[in-house]
């Protein structure tokens, strides 16, 4: 067996068109047709029924699933431990959250090296979907991140929380915004029902953005009215670019810890788990 039979399977299974996986894996779609023909005939049994309606699983193929992703993951754990060379007792890779970075990268980073002086470090930045997708395929080992993808194969637990607070170079309560110097922030879906339930008027505009430190740069250079994390907003008004929107609510956005479900009683993850999750304590 094939780890890209696997893979293939899997992109299949999240397509469920040949065509769209064929594209997706920049193979042609015979290539996706012998590999899935090739799975089928190593296991015996057909994994996918094809119709006009799609490309669906059999019974087979939905008890082949969670099996798919743990040898996909297995695979990926098993490839980079025997890359560790020299002193290096453990290879960890982690990602988090884009906007999370700017604030506390380096605090957690060298708490992470504290705690695990002998192991080697990949820290990637990146979005919650995304870093999601690479813990199923084993691509990362740890993820801090804003919204959860609950699947069977991971694991998330709440870690924190931070504030984000409406800042203006314009205004200075909310009867003073003008709707077409918003700025849309559209940082996680739980942000986005918070800011429609309490400011529904202010939610369709003609300029929105998914990253803090680029919001906070058109405010910077062009102007405007946006929802900031609070630490950003804080050196905006420190600089003098923006004054708080005094009664606008402060909104809120939850911080997760996420891993694949194999490592829940894994005394590293805990650990690392526990570094983020002292930074969100009250000091």
């Amino acid at each position: 067996m094939q780890i890209e039979w696997i893979e293939t399977f899997l992109d299949l299974l999240d397509t469920r068109s040949f065509n769209k996986s064929a594209e997706r894996l920049n193979i042609t779609q015979s290539t996706v047709s012998a590999r899935i023909n090739a799975l089928e005939t190593e296991i015996g049994k057909k994994l996918f029924s094809r119709s006009r309606a799609g490309t669906n699983l059999t019974a087979a193929g939905i008890a082949f699933e969670p099996h798919a992703r743990g040898l996909r993951h297995s695979w990926s754990e098993a490839v980079r431990a025997t890359r560790a060379t020299g002193n290096v007792e453990v290879s960890i890779r982690i990602g988090l959250q884009t906007d999370l970075a700017s604030t506390h990268i380096g605090d957690w980073v060298a708490q992470f090296q504290t705690l695990f002086p002998r192991a080697e470090f990949y820290v990637e930045l990146d979005y919650s979907n995304q870093m999601c997708n690479d813990l199923l395929a084993g691509n990362l080992d740890f993820a801090v991140l804003y919204t959860p993808k609950f699947m069977p194969d991971l694991h998330f637990e709440t870690v924190g929380r931070i504030n984000l607070r409406m800042i203006s170079t314009v205004a200075r309560s909310l009867d003073q915004i003008d709707a077409d110097r918003y700025i849309g922030a559209n940082y996680a879906p739980a942000f986005d029902r918070q800011h429609q339930q309490q400011l529904p008027h202010l939610s369709n505009t003609r300029l929105s953005c998914g990253q803090n430190s680029a919001v906070a740069g058109i405010i910077s250079t062009m102007g405007g009215t946006a929802y900031v994390l609070e630490e950003t907003a804080q050196s905006l008004l420190n600089q003098g670019i923006a004054k708080l929107v005094v009664d606008a609510p402060v909104l809120y956005q939850d911080v997760y810890a996420a891993f694949h479900m194999r490592h829940r009683h894994s005394l590293t993850h805990q650990r690392l788990r526990d570094a983020v999750n002292a930074h969100f304590r009250p000091k």
